[in-house]
């Protein structure tokens, strides 16, 4: 699965119309939402404030992703019949959240609308990275992917998406993966996202850790690299589905440093 999540409407260019926006929050109509890429990222310091999750949120964040992603077209082309979606997705996503919370972080804003699932990558060498951490080949990995296989016996989907992501995910460097952004739907266009990333993305410059994610579509592509995200390869296929665009942003020098 991949970190950039959609909820996309075609405006048509009315006057007044709602604009298309990323299920990260990202308005790509408003410059004051993404980080302009000549300066570093610093933390947005407006409500809502964003906090480190704990077990506590737990609840609030499975709710929040099932709602953010219920139409999501990766989501929908794994889960593609709309009725076994409904029951796999939380199931889905308290395992990818307990991997966050054990190889990463979880950030959430203070009002519980948007939250967003990091993971801390060790560099690998070549010889012997056969995986990331969707799928890692420890015995903690392979029961992520037992697990997650169990959420919908007999469906290989999940499976193709992390084989073909993990194929083009670097390892040759320490990095922050953003596995997934999700926001309230009801909350799209209130800048949720941008505040929401600010902090991981200022603590990624603080500490020169670069960062990745995989977008999945054209739009959110757009709103990442607005954020200092490049895309570094070829778009994954999904087979008779949508694109996956691997990104990768390198930390921003401080003023002091250039």
């Amino acid at each position: 699965m991949t970190g950039v999540r959609q909820d996309e409407r075609d405006t048509g260019g009315l006057p007044g119309a709602r604009t298309e926006r990323d299920a990260s929050g990202l308005d790509p109509a408003d410059p004051t939402s993404a980080v302009t890429p000549v300066t570093p990222v610093t933390p947005v310091n407006r409500s809502p404030r964003v906090h480190r999750a704990e077990e506590a949120d737990r609840k609030t964040i499975c709710r929040l992703l099932d709602v953010a992603f219920e139409q999501d077209p990766v989501s929908r082309w794994v889960f593609p019949d709309a009725a076994r979606r409904a029951v796999a997705h939380p199931r889905f996503f308290e395992i990818v959240l307990d991997a966050a919370w054990r190889d990463g972080f979880v950030d959430i804003t203070e009002d519980g609308a948007a939250v967003a699932l990091w993971l801390s990558v060790p560099a690998e060498v070549p010889e012997t990275a056969s995986s990331t951490p969707e799928a890692a080949d420890t015995a903690e990995g392979d029961d992520m992917g037992q697990r997650i296989q169990a959420v919908d016996p007999g469906n290989e989907r999940p499976e193709i998406v992390g084989r073909l992501t993990r194929a083009r995910h670097p390892h040759d460097r320490a990095h922050r993966y953003l596995m997934f952004i999700g926001v309230d739907p009801e909350r799209q266009g209130d800048r949720l996202g941008s505040a929401l990333l600010a902090p991981a993305l200022h603590a990624c410059d603080r500490d020169r850790v670069p960062a990745y994610l995989e977008a999945s579509s054209e739009r959110s592509r757009a709103l990442y690299t607005r954020l200092g995200f490049d895309v570094i390869d070829e778009p994954v296929e999904l087979p008779r589905g949508p694109l996956l665009w691997p990104m990768w942003r390198e930390p921003r020098a401080a003023p002091a440093d250039r």
